[in-house]
Order: C-alpha cells, then structure tokens, then sequence
C-alpha cells in the first residue's frame, strides 16, 4: 500500500501553522514552495516544512490531519519541537 503523511508547515517567521495530508509529500511540498499549493499557504508563505509523520493507510493519516488541526495552538508547536527544535526546514533532508 502507498504511504501517506501528514505535514505542518510554516512562515519564515514561524508565526503561522499550515496542516495538511499528502500521499507525495516531495511533490506536495515542492507545489506549496511553487505557490501552486493552497490559497491560505500562497497567502501566508507558508513555505518551510517543520513536521510531518508516515503513515502506510491515508485513513490513518486523514485521521491524524484531523486530530492534530483540534489541537491548541502551543501543542501544535510542542509536536513539531519535539521533532525539529530548531524549526528548520525539513524540505532538504527528504
């Protein structure tokens, strides 16, 4: 079965949060950097990759989007520091 993730993005100013579910995350992401992504990360350059999880079913994953986009804003950042604490962007290790 094809993997899927889901991903956080942010600003360069790490001021604003962008949550997605992708089952191409190099290409997905490569389109938000293009600004062919969404309106709201086009609006926000929400361009930089901060986070993101594998999952082998896109329900799972859908599921997790969701789960993750309730969250209070301070857990959403305590989740991608745990991984990334130094808030860089992950989009060159892929």
């Amino acid at each position: 079965m094809k993997n899927s993730y889901v991903y956080i993005l942010s600003n360069r100013n790490r001021t604003v949060l962008y949550i997605g579910v992708t089952g191409d995350l190099l290409r997905r992401i490569t389109e938000h950097k293009n600004g062919n992504g969404s309106l709201f990360t086009k609006k926000y350059q929400l361009y930089d990759l901060l986070y993101f999880e594998e999952f082998s079913d896109i329900e799972q994953a859908i599921i997790r989007e969701k789960q993750i986009k309730n969250w209070h804003k301070d857990w959403k950042w305590n989740l991608v520091k745990s991984k990334n604490p130094e808030l860089k962007d992950l989009f060159y290790e892929l």
